[in-house]
């Protein structure tokens, strides 16, 4: 009982220490930390990728091995994607005033446990009961990181800082193919799940030890004033006053929120083309396009991770730089082309490898941007102390379109054929486009629109 004590003890916040006022000091641990952090959480959150998308790699094999049909595997993704997207949403919430390190790690860890039991059954129920619990873990990997980004990064280098992390995504998107893959051609689809988990594992003891949670529990100054930027001024005199509550920030920064509602509506959309495009083109190529080989078939969605690699840099630049913080026009533009890739790409029949890798990286260039500035902008749109919970919110209704894109895609597909797949991803490509218009040019949300900076007022 005591262990479990501890355990749920480790989970909270930690308690402020005393800031410390030497310039030279906080400078070197900012540096070090930021760093440290850094790469930590990307390491952690590729690896929470690799873990949730196993099961992606697996499915040929499986669907052989266990004689499985489109509409039963995805229903198993659906039901991930339905517990993944309430756990982002609850977890966010939760994450806000707990302890990010022992947050993320506890969930990686899990996910792992729960991909090695995957691949020990047989079973529909088992395989669906366990990829609901893999996806309500999977929520405690994005609003850590979120908090993270949030409180060790400024808002002018954040969409850099925060277009560099995306690239996890990407990096173990692109590490699913090559190692899961390969198990599975391998091996068997069952040794790819139990590898998945492992890696897993050792990961979140990793994590454990490299992170730790805010600037202000190793004594640190908030980063807008190490950094001497601006930061709104109910933000300021709720660092000198009470913490906010769940209630109120739930209430104020994101139910009351318009913003917050309207990027919601696009991430539906985005996610949908994101895991569709994700999930099925591997099934696609191998059915449609005559592809005999899961390592030829897995280079061409490799091509899709790395494409997006590229595509979240260069976003995050985009915005920072040529829009000066600004996330609305690169996400709407993005998305444009997103809605015309995928319109190519259903109107080449041809079956050419080298032509597959370069459309679909394209389209894993500008997926990826959306998918990765609507989380930024739904923290600036919002409050900093509302991070997870904004990101948590938004990514809760995405993993609906995540829904979408697994068993109904799969029935649409059983039943109508690859036409209606491409027919209903350009239809949320233009839908995601309607919604990002409104918010063009939108860059703040602070109900009193007062700011002041902190190199004019020094937090007591």
């Amino acid at each position: 009982m005591a262990k479990f004590s501890a355990l749920f003890s480790s989970l909270k916040q930690p308690k402020p220490l005393p800031e410390i006022t030497d310039a030279k000091t906080i400078d070197n641990d900012y540096k070090h930390w930021r760093i440290r952090i850094f790469y930590s959480m990307y390491i952690g959150y590729a690896v929470y990728y690799v873990t949730r998308k196993s099961f992606t790699f697996a499915i040929p094999s499986l669907a052989v091995d266990l004689n499985m049909d489109k509409a039963s595997l995805g229903w198993i993704g659906s039901i991930m994607a339905i517990s993944y997207g309430l756990s982002k949403f609850i977890s966010g919430m939760l994450s806000d005033n707990a302890n990010a390190r022992y947050f993320m790690a506890i969930g990686l860890i899990l996910t792992g446990v729960l991909n090695i039991i995957f691949g020990t059954a047989s079973s529909f129920w088992i395989f669906a009961i366990c990829w609901m619990l893999n996806g309500w873990f999977q929520g405690f990997g994005w609003p850590p990181c979120a908090k993270f980004l949030t409180y060790w990064y400024s808002q002018s280098e954040r969409g850099r800082w925060w277009g560099a992390w995306n690239t996890s995504h990407n990096v173990g998107g692109a590490l699913v193919p090559l190692l899961i893959a390969f198990c599975v051609q391998y091996w068997g689809w069952r040794s790819a799940m139990h590898v998945a988990g492992g890696l897993a594992i050792f990961t979140g003891f990793l994590l454990i030890n490299r992170l730790r949670d805010t600037p202000a529990t190793l004594g640190l100054p908030p980063i807008e004033k190490y950094k001497n930027e601006e930061l709104p001024i109910t933000q300021i005199k709720e660092n000198t006053e009470k913490t906010i509550t769940v209630k109120e920030i739930f209430m104020k920064y994101i139910l009351k929120n318009k913003y917050i509602w309207i990027l919601a509506g696009a991430y539906f959309f985005i996610y949908i083309i994101r895991v569709a495009v994700n999930d099925w083109t591997m099934p696609y190529l191998m059915e449609q396009k005559g592809y005999t080989s899961s390592m030829d078939a897995g280079k061409v969605i490799f091509a899709f991770e790395i494409g997006g690699v590229f595509g979240s840099l260069a976003a995050g630049w985009l915005s920072d730089k040529l829009f000066k913080g600004g996330r609305g026009p690169v996400n709407f533009l993005y998305t444009v082309f997103v809605t015309i890739l995928i319109s190519i790409f259903w109107q080449m029949s041809v079956s050419n490898l080298y032509l597959d890798i370069l459309i679909v990286g394209a389209l894993g260039f500008f997926i990826f941007g959306p998918q990765m500035l609507i989380g930024i902008a739904a923290v600036e749109l919002s409050h900093k102390k509302a991070a997870a919970t904004s990101t948590g919110f938004i990514g809760w209704i995405g993993y609906l379109g995540a829904f979408v894109a697994g068993g109904p895609i799969g029935i649409i597909i059983d039943k109508f054929g690859w036409d209606s797949f491409f027919i209903v991803t350009i239809a949320c490509g233009i839908f995601a486009c309607l919604f990002l218009s409104f918010l063009y040019a939108a860059r703040s949300y602070n109900p009193n629109t007062e700011t002041l900076s902190l190199k004019e007022k020094k937090i007591a």
